[in-house]
This record gives structure tokens, sequence and C-alpha cells, in this order.
């Protein structure tokens, strides 16, 4: 039976034991001991007994990329798409959240190296689709999951970008433009989470920047804190993890022939773990990635954070307007009372989708009104912010700005249909977020909760 390490930093949280039956998990008897010790999920809770094959695998395969960077990956290292623990071995030091599989990870940035020049940062783009994270080079083991051209870098003291190696951590993931087909992808996303953080949504800091011919978007990794001159990790789960889904599950409607995680499931689970503020926040989630137009808003792109305190519903990421470009679905990842189409709702499913969720559904009308009003008016602000930044604007952000527009006119419609509009004042500032104090625990820092003034949502 060969065992793989599991690893918190230099602690040892548990191993991967593989069997002929499939590879089981168990925590380490000095981890379940530790005070501050928490669950790589919400389906493992502490304990000694071994986490069987069918809870720990899809858990375990969230971990990884997907589709053809996936396949890319599997080709470097000579193993199967499928051997799910084979290549975490390879490319599991740094991945989303606090763990770090089959040798311990590193909090020093001693182990940055440092990118010499904007030539170097875009050879590097370049060759992503082939060689994603570069895997295979010496000193180099990350993986993030999803569809899109990704890697895990650093800064240094001196505001350089750098490729963590042995286990070093990653404080920012890169994405650089898909001049493939979506164009202009670097300034939508941006767009959408300025956006999202100046309507008062928990959201990553974001910025731009250019590599010869080639621009890109960094976000901060919220799951990363600097504290005391060494960088921590902070767990995380996505909520297909959470909800014991693959990564193929991710959609509600899929050909699996099991339906991925729908609104109701993700809202149950958020009130089943976290906190009322937490629900609010994942409301807002939900809401403002319909009036942004994001079909990709798929369980895998909401997370929550995990401490030894419980859990806590991580900011809001990957977010992008999809209806101004061709060949994009338009098609929503989880039914809004049935409906697939943000254009085609109305009140009555609005009502619908607040019964379903376990929140009153006069209260969520007005969220929405209030919510849009917020949107269409700090829209222009978040462009001006977006098109100041390093990579500069693109041709095609006039219409990411009247595509967000025009959902927010038809969202306004179809609640006018079947009933009056709740009220026409002026939208009052949604939540606003708060530094967290230097006592917090790590899970809390840098995801600070928000005051909640709208506390007319029931639940």
């Amino acid at each position: 039976m060969a065992e793989l390490p599991v690893f918190y930093e230099r602690r040892l949280v548990g191993r991967i034991e593989i069997h002929a039956t499939g590879p089981t998990f168990t925590y380490s008897p000095e981890w379940l001991q530790t005070k501050a010790a928490f669950p790589l999920s919400s389906l493992m809770p502490l304990s000694p007994r071994p986490v069987a094959s069918s809870v720990f695998m899809p858990w375990a395969a969230n971990l990884l990329p997907e589709a053809a960077a996936l396949k890319a990956v599997s080709l470097r290292l000579g193993a199967s798409q499928q051997d799910v623990i084979a290549i975490l071995s390879e490319i599991g030091r740094d991945t989303a959240g606090a763990l770090s599989i089959g040798e311990p990870g590193s909090t020093s940035p001693a182990e940055w190296r440092e990118i010499p020049n904007a030539k170097a940062l875009e050879r590097i783009i370049r060759e992503l689709p082939n060689k994603p994270f570069l895997v295979g080079d010496d000193g180099v083991s990350m993986s993030l999951a999803g569809v899109q051209s990704k890697i895990g870098l650093a800064r240094n003291e001196r505001g350089k970008l750098c490729v963590p190696l042995y286990g070093a951590p990653s404080t920012f993931i890169l994405k650089p433009d898909a001049i493939d087909r979506l164009h202009g992808s670097v300034q939508n996303e941006a767009i959408c989470l300025v956006l999202a953080r100046r309507c008062g949504l928990l959201a990553p800091p974001v910025t731009t920047g250019k590599a010869g011919s080639r621009s890109y978007l960094l976000v901060s990794r919220y799951d990363r804190v600097q504290q005391q001159g060494v960088w921590r990790r902070i767990h995380q789960e996505d909520f297909c993890q959470a909800l014991g889904r693959t990564p193929d599950a991710k959609y509600e409607s899929n050909q699996l022939g099991e339906p991925g995680p729908s609104l109701p499931e993700m809202f149950a689970l958020t009130r089943n773990l976290m906190r009322a503020p937490d629900l609010l926040n994942l409301l807002d989630y939900v809401l403002f990635n319909v009036m942004v137009c994001n079909t990709d808003s798929h369980a895998k792109n909401y997370s929550m954070l995990i401490s030894a305190r419980g859990f806590q519903l991580a900011p809001i990421y990957d977010v992008m307007c999809a209806a101004a470009w061709d060949g994009i679905t338009q098609n929503l990842p989880q039914k809004i009372a049935g409906k697939n189409r943000g254009d085609h709702l109305k009140r009555r499913h609005w009502e619908a989708f607040a019964k379903d969720c376990g929140l009153n559904s006069g209260s969520v009308v007005s969220r929405i009104e209030a919510l849009v009003g917020v949107v269409q008016r700090e829209l222009p602000h978040a462009i001006a912010e977006v098109e100041a930044m390093p990579a500069g604007t693109h041709f095609l952000i006039p219409e990411f700005r009247k595509a967000i527009e025009a959902r927010g006119r038809r969202i306004l419609t179809g609640l006018a249909e079947g009933g009056t509009r709740a009220s026409n004042r002026q939208p009052a500032p949604l939540h606003r977020q708060r530094k967290p104090k230097a006592s917090e625990p790590i899970a809390d820092v840098g995801v600070a909760k928000r005051r909640v003034r709208l506390k007319q949502v029931k639940t």
C-alpha cells in the first residue's frame, strides 16, 4: 500500500493511502490534537476514521486543472488524466487553499525566482497552453483548478513578478489574454471584479499588465496573507468539493446523469455551515453574476474558507460578461425557478427562486432593484479605473458596458411585469468592507465580514 503525505506548511495533516479499491485519506493523530486544526472539507470532518475513496476522490479531483490544461499536464508528466493522485504528487505543493501534497509547503519568499523582464514573462504566457503552471521545470509544483489558462505567481519586495519554487506560496494568479477567441478578456474580467468591489461585494484586488505583445490580469489570492514577513495559506474548498461533485458536474445541467449543484443546494449548504452575513453575500454574488451576464458562475466559482473556527464564504471571483462575445453560451450555470436565461427572468421567477432558497421574496426583489441601481451607477467608474491600469483600454469595452446596461434594464422590466416595483427611491449603498483586525485568525484576514445594512432579507 503506497502513501502520500499531505501537509499544512510543515505540519503533517494526514496521508493519502492507495488501496485496490481506491485512494483514501486519514488524518494524522498529531493534526487531530492540534488546536488550530481544520478539516480538508466540510465532508471530511476531523476524525481518526479513514475518509472513503468515494468522498475523497471527487474533492481531490477538483484541485486539478480541467480540459486541455489537464491533458497538457498529463502528457508532460506521462500520467493518465484519470490518475488524480499521481498528478497531484507532482504538481500539488501549491494548490487552491492551504495544503501541500507530497512534500511540505513553504511560507518564505526566499524561494521565489524573479522573472527577469517582460520578454521572459511573455514567453511564459505564450507557453502556458502547452506547459500549464510551468510543469516539468525544476522546483515548480503548483496546480490551479479550472479551464482558463493561468499561473500562480508572486511579487517580491522590488515589485518584480516571481515564479514560486519548492513549495513556496504563490500570492497572485496571472490570467493572460485569451487571444484565440475571448478578445478583451483581461479588461472584461477586470471591469467585472472592480465593479463588484465598487458595489460593496467582497472581491479580490486586481490589476492588469503587459508583457511584450500580450496583456494579462493579475488577481490577488485571497487564500494567501502576509504575516510578519512570511506568507501563510488559508484553506478553502469550492462548492463542488463541499457538495461532493466531480469537476465535470460543476454545471447544474450536464450530460453525466447526475445534475450539478443547484442554487437551492448552494444556499442550503451556506445556511447549514455559515452565518447570516454569508447567506446575504451569496445572494449578492448570484444576483451580480446575472446582472453582468456571467454565464460561467458554476459551482467551482463559489468557495468557502475553512479554519478551526468554521466556514466563511470566500470573495467573488472568475466573473466575466459573456454577452458581448459570439459563440459563448447565454445559459445560466444554475437555473432560477426553472429558467436558464437572464433576459427571461420575471418577478414571479425571482419570487419562486427566493422561496426555493428559503429567502423572503419581497426582500429579494428589493435587493435586486437596489443592486441594479448600484451596478448601473458604478459601471462607468469601474471602466475608467480599469482603463487607467497598465494594460489600458480595449475596443470591446463599449460592448461590455452595453451588455451590462441592457441586462439591468431587462431585469427591471421583468420585475415590473406582474407587479409594481417595490420602490423608486435611490438605492442605498450595499455592504461595505472593513479592514481586518490584527487579532483576527488567519482564515479571516483579507476576507473581513461585511456590515449587513439591508437587514430586511429574511432567511
